[in-house]
């Protein structure tokens, strides 16, 4: 408290020294010795006094009432009273059993067991420092010889021995367990004090003592952070002087930042938060302009946030397609990557010590990862096997990307009644409605992979917004045979491709259109996206959408085949007249015809 008043007031505190006036002429080092055993986290200080006409002065016994701690016992009295003054934990054992006329002598030995630092006296064990003591021994006024003991220990440390060793605890804990004052020889000189100046009580000249060596706790302070952590604008030196008067000792100081050295009584100081708590005490919160709390709303979103949501968004469709989530190794065989023609990573980028044979490089690819998946799984006799994995490849430069990879093996649909317990199995058109179930809509194209998985007649690149991404495959016989599986489809996609991009809003017509289809002869060679890509350059204002819907061949047609494409043209601004949607059509056929020579059937 006076420490408080001292920095709020800005008043320096009196200091106390008193040295004993008449001491006993045997010097304490004569009678008692002190033996220290094991590790010893602790400070203490021993005095010895003869003790005659002791009792309780009339304003000790005042300000024991006022405190309500008077007791009937004058040595517990002062003893009380010299650690509410002071803040130094004090106790008192009788020692009035040794006669040190007769050359007897006390051995007090210190003996530290797993952190608890046992008080041995003579070898009786008199206390645990800070935590207990024995009340056999324990001093009143009636002794005729009293050893003093003043002690300080880290009340973190205090508090952790107590609590894992479930250890018993007396009234003076509640002191030691929240910070006593480290300055022993404050209590001591008090206490010689009080005895000489209202009792004819006699000390032995002098003290023996252990001081536990403790490395100064220095935090760095800014002027700006504490200011930023009040709200306020306080001025640097005010701050010093807070802190110097509350004991700290302030360093060398560079632009708005300086060093403080903790007071070893403020054992709950640890950070620039608690140096701000004190200044804001000492300022008085009361003084500090109160500010409307700010709020303010950052965006969040970013490309990992963004990437967690599509990889959430896709398993969900996934499973909904009827698909199971596998997680595999970002491991592979090297030798089964290299026998269907996949690229391996770079010998000296590769790995050097594989965990197993079979994971002994980084996979180009998880497709093999998967149809090793569905190997075990139809070895355990399962009809239907339909895995997806969202992971991690890398190329022969070791630089690695995330896919989408799926792998639907067997049955198209479980046994039910309705297909009379036999179902047919997967077929391409069956897959490529699930995939795009899953990743919404895209297109595909005649496939340039040249790994040994592709089916070259059952095989597709796709193309989504016009880039390749990726490709899906029936699996090629000569491997449905190596892994002893029936028809299995597979598709392995880019998954940033997959990651959703911003789409603008546009204008929904509120006229009726009309879908048209058209029937053109084209070359049978000629593939549909080259027709596609066409008229999306025509860029016709009134063609909302188009896609083909059917395709037929025969003798008759020779070397061209039959296309129909479905158009659907609708206007934003009026109703369609017959004019509108044959200049629609016309544009069209006629960039065919002068492309590729199409004509209507």
């Amino acid at each position: 408290m006076a420490r408080d008043l001292s920095g709020a007031l800005n008043i320096p505190m009196n200091s106390f020294d008193y040295e004993s006036q008449n001491p006993e002429k045997i010097g304490l080092a004569r009678v008692a010795k002190l033996i220290l055993k094991g590790k010893i986290d602790a400070s203490v200080q021993y005095v010895i006094a003869n003790m005659e006409e002791l009792y309780t002065s009339l304003i000790l016994s005042l300000r024991l009432t006022f405190i309500e701690k008077l007791e009937d016992d004058a040595l517990h009295n002062i003893l009380k009273y010299i650690t509410h003054t002071t803040g130094v934990i004090l106790r008192a054992y009788d020692v009035s059993h040794i006669n040190f006329e007769k050359n007897e002598k006390l051995t007090i030995k210190l003996e530290g067991k797993n952190g608890v630092v046992d008080v041995i006296v003579n070898d009786k064990l008199y206390s645990e420092l800070g935590i207990n003591h024995n009340y056999e021994i324990e001093a009143t006024e009636k002794s005729s010889k009293v050893l003093f003991e003043t002690s300080y220990m880290n009340p973190v440390i205090l508090t952790d021995l107590v609590a894992k060793n479930r250890l018993k605890t007396d009234e003076l804990y509640y002191n030691t367990s929240r910070g006593s004052e480290p300055n022993l020889c404050f209590g001591i000189n008090y206490l010689t004090y009080l005895l000489e100046s209202y009792t004819q009580c006699k000390l032995f000249d002098g003290t023996i003592s252990l001081d536990e060596e403790r490395e100064d706790k220095i935090i760095t302070v800014s002027t700006s952070e504490v200011c930023k952590l009040i709200g306020n604008d306080i001025k640097k030196i005010n701050i010093i002087t807070i802190l110097s008067n509350l004991g700290f000792k302030v360093q060398n100081t560079v632009e708005d930042k300086f060093g403080v050295t903790v007071p070893t009584y403020r054992h709950d100081i640890e950070n620039i938060q608690d140096i701000t708590e004190e200044i804001v005490r000492m300022m008085g919160i009361n003084n500090i302009e109160s500010k409307a709390l700010e709020l303010k709303e950052s965006q969040r979103m970013n490309s990992t946030m963004h990437k967690y949501y599509a990889k959430k968004e896709l398993r969900s469709r996934a499973v909904s397609a009827g698909f199971d989530e596998s997680i595999s190794y970002a491991f592979a065989d090297k030798l089964l990557l290299a026998k269907y023609n996949f690229p391996l990573v770079n010998e000296e980028l590769d790995i050097i010590n594989p965990i197993t044979s079979d994971f002994n490089t980084l996979r180009t690819t998880t497709l093999v990862n998967l149809l090793q998946a569905v190997e075990r799984n139809v070895n355990y006799s399962k009809k239907r096997v339909a895995l997806f994995e969202i992971g991690t490849i890398f190329n022969e430069k070791r630089e690695e990307k995330e896919v989408l990879s799926l792998i639907y093996s067997g049955q198209a649909e479980t046994e039910y009644v309705g297909n009379s317990g036999k179902p047919k199995q997967i077929t391409f058109d069956i897959f490529v409605k699930k995939l795009s179930a899953i990743i919404g809509n895209f297109e595909l194209r005649e496939s340039n992979q040249d790994n040994l998985l592709i089916n070259p007649y059952q095989s597709a690149d796709i193309i989504i917004n016009n880039e390749i991404c990726g490709f899906l495959t029936k699996i090629h016989p000569n491997v449905s045979e190596d892994f002893d599986i029936s028809d299995t489809f597979v598709a392995e996609i880019d998954f940033d491709a997959l990651i959703p991009k911003h789409i603008n809003a546009h204008t929904i017509s509120n006229f009726q259109g009309v879908y048209k289809d058209l029937s053109l002869v084209i070359d049978k060679h000629l593939p549909y996206s080259h027709i596609s890509n066409t008229i999306k350059l025509l860029e016709l204002p009134l063609l909302s959408k188009f896609y083909a819907v059917d395709v037929y061949e025969d003798e008759k047609l020779g070397d061209e085949k039959s296309l129909t494409i479905r158009l659907f043209i609708q206007s934003l601004e009026q109703t369609l007249h017959d004019k509108d949607i044959d200049s629609t059509v016309n544009a069209i056929l006629e960039k065919l015809n002068s492309e590729y020579g199409a004509k209507l059937r």
